[in-house]
């Protein structure tokens, strides 16, 4: 029997470097400079040693375009996607990772989706070659993070401004993907997100049931799902929402051509209103009761579910093919490599049993700084 080659996997290696340029305040915390990278261009040909077939790349507006795009510097990104081109590595650009897009403008700011769409024409033109984008990173969780918890830019704590800041996300995706494919109309959206899952104890199983219909709102509202019937229509409404801006989603679907799903061994987390139990855990709430939430995996006697039913449960409610975008484990080296062999022996089931699961992406391939205060703090 002839030996199975890299280039023979049942799926692709796929692999990204963290770019996360997102803001706190008046202070942008970039990872492309805290990892080096920024100033170490051969770390691609280091990669491409790795064998992938693609990669997940900055070309960030923070970055290009702080100021404008008649005052764009391009030089970091034309020496870096002509490196890849040379290399045969196909680029999946990003154009915002966890940010909220240049000073002048936020996640609120109802003309962020119409500038970022100018942006990615821009980018478009200048590297038409480019098949592959992920306008924006985990649209949800960066509106969580900004508008739902106030840890990032504009630092809002309220579910209107939460709702408000992912549909300005998705209506930007829409958009640049739109503005992206009047140049190249072969182009593909990867669009990613973590897919996490929550459990609960029974007293809670209300909030879960609330947070595992939300896991979902970035890819429904992006395949136009979000009807009169669909369960976050509601809340949206009840919070304050326009119809029309959701209703804007059914009349402009962009469905991805990829799903992308991060998914860490944190993502499952777990809500506990016996608080008693965390003494030294922040204690949370929804305004009827007080929980903590923490990592399902450290608590719950059942286990975590695992990727394995998360994917699946991607496949079947879109049918659209998937890759895992994010594989990361921050441990030891042994235990980021039992991680990585654990993915992806769940990938190779999943293809066995019809899944159209088209890669893994080893993340982050140069690793991360100040996740830890969930980059709030520059240590």
């Amino acid at each position: 029997m002839k030996t199975q080659t890299a280039f023979q996997l049942p799926f692709e290696l796929w692999g990204g470097i963290e770019c996360t340029v997102n803001r706190v305040a008046d202070q942008f915390f970039d990872q492309i400079t805290r990892t080096g990278h920024d100033a170490r261009p051969d770390d691609l040909e280091r990669f491409a040693r790795l064998g992938l077939t693609a990669l997940r790349y900055p070309v960030l507006w923070e970055r290009v375009a702080p100021n404008g795009l008649q005052n764009a510097n391009w030089a970091w990104t034309d020496q870096r996607l002509e490196r890849l081109r040379d290399l045969g590595i196909q680029p999946i650009v990003g154009l915002v990772h966890h940010g909220s897009g240049p000073r002048h403008t936020n996640l609120l700011d109802s003309a962020f989706a119409p500038e970022l769409a100018r942006y990615a024409r821009a980018v478009a033109e200048r590297y038409s070659w480019v098949n592959y984008y992920t306008p924006i990173n985990e649209p949800l969780t960066t509106a969580r993070f900004s508008a739902l918890y106030g840890h990032w830019y504009p630092h809002e704590k309220t579910a209107r401004t939460f709702l408000q800041a992912l549909l300005t996300q998705c209506r930007a995706v829409v958009l640049a993907m739109r503005a992206i494919r009047e140049v190249n109309p072969t182009a593909q959206l990867v669009q990613t997100d973590d897919l996490g899952k929550t459990h609960s104890t029974p007293t809670l199983s209300y909030q879960a049931h609330h947070e595992n219909v939300r896991r979902w709102i970035t890819f429904d509202l992006l395949c136009g799902r979000v009807d009169e019937k669909h369960p976050m229509r509601g809340y949206m409404l009840s919070v304050g929402i326009d119809p029309a801006e959701i209703d804007w989603f059914r009349d402009n679907p962009c469905p991805p051509d990829v799903i992308g799903i991060n998914y860490y061994l944190t993502s499952e987390r777990f809500l506990d209103q016996r608080t008693e139990l965390y003494p030294n855990v922040p204690v949370g709430g929804n305004g009827k009761h007080n929980y903590i939430d923490i990592e399902a995996v450290r608590v719950r006697a059942e286990g975590i579910d695992g990727l394995d039913v998360l994917l699946r449960e991607v496949w079947d409610r879109y049918n659209i093919p998937i890759a895992i975008t994010e594989v990361h484990n921050g441990c030891t080296r042994e235990e980021q490599l039992r991680w990585f062999h654990e993915i992806w022996q769940t990938a190779k089931d999943l293809r066995h049993d019809g899944v159209d699961l088209r890669a893994v992406t080893a993340w982050s391939l140069l690793g991360t700084y100040d996740w830890d205060s969930l980059v709030t703090q520059d240590n």
